[in-house]
């Protein structure tokens, strides 16, 4: 499975709109992959959650996941419409 559609997996999997789950991919400096996620306003506190642990624990399986697929650096931005 690709990084994107392993992220967007994670993040639909905790929110209670995931139809409105949009996840981008972008090129970065240094051959890093920047991962843009948008949420609802209201599933934004979900995914980031109590002192950003939810955050922080999707960043890690992410980057484990990249890891697996031999990617280098991964970044990951949350952001909400």
């Amino acid at each position: 499975m690709k990084i994107k559609e392993f992220t967007e997996y994670l993040v639909k999997s905790i929110v209670t709109e995931p139809d409105m789950v949009k996840v981008s991919e972008f090129g970065g400096e240094d051959d890093s992959i920047i991962l843009e996620v948008i949420v609802t306003e209201k599933d934004r506190g979900v995914v980031i959650g109590k002192s950003g642990n939810t955050a922080k624990a999707i960043r890690t399986l992410v980057q484990a996941h990249a890891y697996i697929l031999g990617l280098n650096q991964i970044k990951l931005n949350i952001d909400s419409f």
